[in-house]
């Protein structure tokens, strides 16, 4: 089972990478990040396009927020516009971290049933085993894209956990 702590947590952590990436990818021209680079979603740009399309899915699981009207197929496309795509992804990282401050323990309890778009078929599962999923998802594309940005010269920060900013008086709070 997971904690409160640890939503926030991942989330502090989310908009930390987050912030990394999209600095290391402003330094690249918008056809450098246009590239199909032969990712699963292509392109540096498809592939952080395709992270804000999986969390607003999630998120309209979790919360009130709606979800992308568009298929997985078509994700990599979510927004097309560099700056646009950069100043949503600030807003979605706003909103999971204010998500994560008002979940309680309690709301980690129980099961949640969701059809997914891929799939039309719904499933029941434990909360907290999504939501761990929600920042494992991140957590997998953002490796894909630091290794994109990181071949074509650019350089995000570091990934550990442990070397995220502030994360000692994150920790104390949060004890």
């Amino acid at each position: 089972m997971i904690s409160p702590a640890y939503l926030r947590l991942m989330a502090a952590y989310n908009e930390w990478q987050n912030t990394s990436l999209y600095g290391a990818a402003a330094g690249l021209s918008d056809e450098a990040r246009h590239l199909d680079r032969g990712a699963f979603f292509n392109s540096i740009h498809g592939t952080l396009s395709h992270i804000l399309w999986g969390d607003r899915v999630w998120l309209s699981r979790f919360t009130p927020a709606p979800a992308p009207n568009m298929k997985i197929a078509d994700s990599s496309r979510l927004i097309e516009d560099w700056e646009i795509l950069r100043a949503e992804r600030g807003k979605t990282d706003a909103q999971i971290l204010a998500w994560a401050h008002s979940v309680t323990a309690a709301d980690l309890e129980g099961d949640l049933t969701w059809t997914p778009i891929a799939v039309n078929k719904e499933f029941t599962m434990a909360r907290w085993v999504l939501i761990t999923h929600f920042f494992n998802h991140q957590t997998h594309h953002r490796g894909q894209a630091h290794a994109m940005l990181t071949a074509a010269g650019a350089k995000p920060a570091d990934t550990d956990i442990p070397f995220m900013p502030d994360l000692d008086a994150f920790v104390e709070h949060n004890e």
